[in-house]
C-alpha cells in the first residue's frame, strides 16, 4: 500500500516537471498560446540577413513591437526580401524609417531593429504592404576577421 502512494507521488512530481518544463520552453520561445493580436506587413530587401530567422524579434529600443513572418529570395534581383509583421499599435512610422539587423550581444541571436524617421506633414507614414527603403544589412563576423586578418598581412 505504502508503494502505491509512492508511486503515485513520483508520478504526480514528474507529471509537474514536465509541466515547467513546457511552460518554460514558451516562455523562452516567446511563443504562448495565445496570439499576439492585430498585425500589418512591411517588407524590406538586404544585401546580407546572416544568420536572420523567421520569429525573429522586431524592436524599437528595445522594445518588441513585432516579428518577423517570411524571409524569402527576391525573382527579379536575387537579395534577400523579409517580411515584417507589426502590431497594429505601432501603425505611425514614417516613410524615412530605417531598419538594420542586429545581434544580441556578441554571438547572440539576430533581430530587427527599427530606427523611426522624423514625422512631419512632408513625410507619409508607412502603409501596410510598403517597403522600407533605408535598410543595414547584418554584420558576418567571419568577415569582418577575414578583413581584420587581411589588413593585418597588408602592413607587414
Amino acid at each position: 500500500m505504502v508503494s502505491k502512494k509512492v508511486e503515485l507521488a513520483v508520478g504526480f512530481f514528474v507529471a509537474l516537471g514536465i509541466a515547467a518544463l513546457l511552460a518554460l520552453s514558451f516562455n523562452v520561445a516567446d511563443s504562448g498560446a495565445g496570439g499576439s493580436g492585430e498585425t500589418y506587413q512591411l517588407y524590406a530587401k538586404f544585401d546580407n540577413i546572416g544568420g536572420l530567422k523567421v520569429r525573429s524579434p522586431i524592436k524599437v529600443g528595445g522594445v518588441v513591437v513585432g516579428r518577423v513572418s517570411e524571409i524569402s529570395l527576391g525573382t527579379d534581383d536575387y537579395t534577400p526580401k523579409v517580411t515584417l509583421d507589426i502590431d497594429i499599435k505601432y501603425n505611425q512610422f514614417s516613410e524615412a524609417t530605417s531598419v538594420a539587423i542586429l545581434t544580441a550581444g556578441l554571438l547572440g541571436e539576430q533581430y530587427l531593429g527599427i530606427q523611426p524617421g522624423f514625422v512631419d506633414e512632408s513625410v507619409d507614414t508607412l502603409v501596410p504592404g510598403d517597403f522600407i527603403e533605408d535598410t543595414k544589412s547584418a554584420l558576418v563576423l567571419e568577415e569582418l576577421i577575414g578583413q581584420f586578418l587581411f589588413s593585418q598581412g597588408k602592413d607587414e
